[in-house]
């Protein structure tokens, strides 16, 4: 199959059955969600969003937890995955964002990736999520769904990136991130893929190739 009707296929399906897909972090503001996708990288949604509430009422805006101390944000997410880490990166961005973006969470991501514990990923759905940009953050689900169904066969974070952005149209790529991310993490699991529930049999390559009807 041709890589523009793989696309249409995957496209039309997921229109059908997944309308409204959406981040499963909680937030109330755009710096909230930085906060939380933050917290999130080698962690569950479900467990940052255990701890986010607190976090969101104790430091409401950029300013309060530029100001922060380590041993205060570590307290609040210990239980999460590198707190050292996120407790100095949280601080930083927040500082950099009250000195750089006078407290505002820039849109475009380049400028998102020059704050501490943001990469192209965190970029990426910021932007997407909070200001609509047609970029695609590919985080480990969206890099294997898009693999295993043959939207991409790139081997690296940014190969997939690149495929995705010139197989969805502009405005589709906020979207297909969480099409592809839920997915993932519900349906085509890292470990025993649930394929007898999934609708892109028929068009999956990976399944295709392990179903070959002799």
């Amino acid at each position: 199959m041709e890589k523009i009707d793989l696309y249409h296929k995957v496209t039309q399906w997921f229109s059908e059955n997944m309308e409204n897909p959406e981040t499963e972090l909680h937030y109330d503001t755009p710096f909230h969600l930085l906060i939380a996708v933050i917290l999130s990288a080698q962690c569950t949604d479900k467990r940052v969003n255990i701890h986010t509430p607190l976090i969101f009422e104790r430091f409401p805006e950029p300013a309060d937890l530029a100001s922060a101390s380590f041993e205060e944000v570590y307290e609040l997410i210990k239980s999460i995955s590198f707190p050292n880490n996120k407790a100095r990166h949280l601080i930083g961005m927040a500082q950099k964002l009250v000195s750089d973006f006078s407290g505002q969470v820039p849109s475009e991501p380049e400028l998102l990736e020059t704050l501490p514990g943001v990469g192209r990923k965190t970029a990426n759905v910021i932007a997407s999520v909070i200001y609509d940009k047609p970029v695609i953050a590919v985080d480990t689900h969206v890099f294997r769904v898009s693999r295993r169904i043959g939207l991409s066969d790139g081997t690296t974070v940014e190969a997939v990136e690149k495929d995705l952005t010139a197989g969805f149209a502009p405005e589709l790529r906020p979207t297909a991130h969480h099409w592809l991310i839920l997915h993932g993490r519900y349906v085509c699991t890292a470990r025993k893929p649930k394929c007898q529930d999934c609708g892109l049999q028929d068009i999956c390559r990976e399944y295709l190739a392990n179903n070959v009807r002799l």
